[in-house]
């Protein structure tokens, strides 16, 4: 398992087998986005591993938000809102 996946799911106490909803459509994540690309050279500093970087995607959403920046800015504001509510 890849780190910010884990990062996630433990943040989240989701199990491997357990429903993970997409965050934006609400069907089966299959994919944990970072919404401020790690880039090409990884995440040395380790703050794009922060859970409020990270969102459950489903592939389709995933690609909406790697090739369309407004939907993936509409996504940061929702996950900004949601870890501020549970702060």
């Amino acid at each position: 398992m890849k780190k910010h996946t884990k990062i996630y799911m433990d943040f989240h106490d989701y199990c491997k087998d357990d429903f993970i909803p997409c965050e934006a459509c609400g069907t089966t994540a299959v994919d944990i986005h970072h919404i401020q690309a790690r880039g090409l050279g990884g995440d040395r500093k380790g703050t794009k591993n922060r859970i409020d970087n990270l969102i459950a995607l489903c592939r389709s959403c995933h690609i909406k938000a790697e090739n369309n920046k407004d939907f993936n800015n509409q996504l940061r504001e929702q996950n900004k809102i949601k870890h501020n509510e549970n702060n």
